[in-house]
């Protein structure tokens, strides 16, 4: 039996109608085609997401949808992050009323909390809920790196289970890799390095790619589990462009449009996220051709 949150997990994009509110028909659509092509937990409402410009009633209805559709066929790991831990604990107690198998907290942004304050911060929310938690580290967009000793000391904590870790930083990923107990999970958290983390002992990967190509991940991701590191590279290197080109410009801008261009979803933002300028449309366009994806009549830039 596989290991919860082992292998790949999809972020999810949240797709909006055109008068603005949630287009729920696609979230199950999405949620359906996550599922059908073989991912192994679905991750709604993470920054993929653009949880930050959700409701709470939004957030809530979102990841009820997302369970709904999957009826435990893979479990579900719902955002529930912030800055604010009183707010986070409260998000995670109503995601446990949902019927979410755990949930995915990334650091605290802009206020740059010290070690210790994101020890406290992540102990205090592991001691409000019972699910378990997968820690998200992304420096590059909180100003927050959460270092390999602070990531030790909370993998001592019980349901504290794994750590998603997007500073790329190799060389922080191998010593969080070697330094964590044996059952602690260290996720990629960059489309692109999950081949070369996996290969240290990394087990698996929340993507952002595999909203477009979730088979084509998923099976990019078991080849590197089941060791066969030749089909592994070959996979990573069809899909290098579009690990790429979805952050040409800010996430998820590109990779929402590469959906509506595939007639997935509706090209619909929430501000401050704009459609992408003309040329990073191009150039989507031109890695979804390159792949062989269906492409809609009439997209273009």
């Amino acid at each position: 039996m596989r290991t919860q949150w082992t292998g790949l997990g999809t972020a999810l994009i949240t797709p909006f109608a055109k008068g603005g509110g949630l287009d729920e028909l696609a979230v199950k659509k999405l949620a359906r085609r996550q599922i059908d092509a073989g991912v192994h937990f679905l991750v709604p409402c993470g920054t993929t997401g653009e949880v930050p410009t959700l409701s709470a009633s939004e957030r809530r209805r979102v990841v009820e949808l997302v369970v709904e559709e999957s009826g435990g066929r893979v479990p579900v790991l719902a955002g529930a992050g912030g800055y604010n831990t009183q707010e986070v604990i409260h998000a995670a107690a109503e995601m446990a009323t949902i019927g979410v198998q755990g949930l995915l907290s990334v650091t605290p942004y802009y206020n740059k909390p010290t070690q210790e304050g994101l020890y406290q911060h992540y102990r205090a929310i592991a001691n409000s809920t019972p699910l378990p938690i997968v820690m998200y580290n992304v420096p590059g967009r909180t100003g927050c790196n959460m270092e390999p000793a602070t990531v030790v000391r909370l993998s001592a904590i019980a349901n504290i289970v794994a750590v998603k870790e997007a500073s790329g930083n190799v060389t922080q990923m191998a010593e969080i890799i070697r330094a964590v107990p044996p059952d602690f999970l260290v996720l990629s958290g960059d489309d692109a390095l999950t081949v070369p983390i996996m290969a240290i002992g990394g087990r698996g990967l929340i993507s952002v790619a595999s909203n477009e190509a979730p088979a084509e991940m998923s099976q990019m991701v078991e080849a590197a589990e089941h060791g066969d590191f030749a089909a592994a590279r070959q996979l990573h290197q069809r899909l290098m462009p579009l690990m790429q080109v979805n952050f040409v410009e800010s996430s998820p801008g590109p990779v929402k449009f590469a959906m509506a261009a595939m007639g997935l979803c509706e090209e619909c933002y929430r501000l401050p996220m704009v459609s992408p300028k003309a040329a990073t449309k191009e150039k989507v366009l031109g890695v979804l051709r390159e792949l062989g994806f269906p492409l809609v009549a009439g997209s273009h830039a």
